[in-house]
């Protein structure tokens, strides 16, 4: 009975600590009754977890001052803050052109961003890592913090994920390439992976236009599609990480394959180009060079209204409502948010898009278009690593703690409450 009892207990008390850092973040200077208010626990769970988090360096209590002649009845409430500052986590996103790297504080806060241009695959493992050490490192030293600071990292790659963080073993490149190991090889550090659209749907209802919708759909749409899923606000991944993968839209009428936004811009415009008729702004914006067409030049072209740029972006919005209309009628989410580099010009795209829908599912979504930017993956995972901190919170210690081991002189790997 008791072997099976503690385990059980010991994660209570773990859920009920995450629960408590959530509750905190960000709030200022919160006293017992408050946290019991918004947590629903009983005041001893409340004050025995602050104890706990105090003790480990997460909280600060304050002094409760009265003023001269001040009586109050019982005892003073205790008052407690929650030390955003108390650690850092990391959040990347490797990209097959660049990489971006996100340093934030414990209240989410981005510390620094560094993005660097790179080509993944161009280069083999040891040089990749050696890329990855200097932007984590330059992001660090922009952030004014150290290596030491940092509980978690979170990287977003664009490659089925699990639940458990592997790499979907059909990926050659990533069967060569261990992110997870090599960071956490050289730094010691908590390395976390996860698919880059899903990352960008936890973005997307932390902080975007998805903020407290449960059921949601977010496409990365540049040159390739990919989806991340919340289903009642769970992230949904599939037996091996293949929810959300788009491959079976090469069997859709009208779709055929899984090419973005950007790409298709791109190539109905150049076919734009090539035919007789009025496409005199789009030819000027490339030079009359339909090789040197940008989905920009498409997107400018057609808000000044040259004739050609607006078929091929129509053409787009129909291809679009068919991806959107197969996604809906198969998870039925609330909201799709077009994310993304090419979000701030998908912006265009969505009255067509909505128009053209109904054609498509008989549960047309609502339909936004991200504002987060091109930053959106290594956003999102920054939450993925504060969700993992929280979660372990009553096993970590902070930089700020008194038994954080830099403070006894021993490497930071593992830091671990014992």
């Amino acid at each position: 009975m008791l072997t099976g009892t503690a385990p059980s207990t010991q994660l209570v008390r773990r859920v009920n600590a995450g629960a408590m850092l959530k509750a905190m973040r960000g709030a200022g200077v919160v006293t017992g009754t408050e946290l019991m208010a918004s947590t629903g626990l009983s005041r001893a769970t409340v004050i025995s977890i602050c104890d706990e988090l105090v003790r480990l360096g997460w909280l600060q209590e304050l002094e409760n001052q009265r003023g001269a002649g001040e009586y109050v009845k019982g005892r003073p409430a205790r008052r407690f803050v929650f030390d955003d500052s108390a650690a850092t986590v990391i959040g990347i996103d490797i990209g097959a052109n660049k990489i971006t790297a996100i340093v934030a504080d414990m209240a989410g806060t981005p510390l620094s961003q560094v993005t660097m241009s790179f080509r993944t695959d161009t280069v083999g493992a040891d040089e990749r890592a050696d890329v990855l050490d200097k932007i984590a490192a330059d992001a660090l030293e922009k952030a004014g913090a150290t290596a030491d600071s940092v509980l978690a990292v979170s990287v977003g790659v664009a490659a089925p994920v699990s639940r458990d963080g592997e790499v979907l073993t059909a990926q050659e490149f990533w069967k060569s390439f261990d992110v997870r190991g090599i960071i956490s090889e050289r730094h010691g550090w908590k390395v976390l992976l996860e698919n880059d659209a899903n990352l960008a749907a936890l973005a997307e209802r932390w902080q975007g236009a998805a903020q407290g919708v449960d059921n949601l759909v977010v496409m990365l749409a540049g040159d390739r599609l990919g989806s991340g899923i919340l289903e009642s606000g769970r992230l949904l991944h599939g037996q091996r990480g293949g929810f959300g993968e788009l491959g079976f839209l090469e069997n859709v009428d009208g779709v055929g394959d899984t090419y973005g936004i950007a790409h298709y811009a791109v190539l109905w415009g150049q076919e734009a180009l090539e035919s007789p008729g009025d496409n005199s702004v789009l030819g000027e914006l490339c030079g009359h060079d339909p090789a040197a067409l940008t989905a920009e030049m498409v997107f400018k072209a057609a808000a000044d209204g040259d004739h050609a740029a607006l078929k091929a972006l129509e053409r787009v919005a129909g291809r679009m409502a068919r991806v959107i209309g197969s996604i809906a009628t198969l998870v039925n989410p609330e909201l799709v948010v077009i994310a993304g580099g090419v979000a701030p010009s998908a912006q265009a795209l969505l009255p067509g898009i909505a128009k053209q829908l109904p054609d498509f599912t008989f549960t047309p979504p609502r339909l936004a278009a991200s504002v987060l930017g091109d930053g959106i993956v290594s956003l999102g995972a920054i939450r993925h690593a504060l969700d993992y901190v929280e979660e372990h919170a009553l096993d970590l210690y902070p930089a700020s703690s008194p038994k954080h081991p830099a403070s006894t002189h021993t490497a930071p790997k593992n830091r671990v409450a014992g």
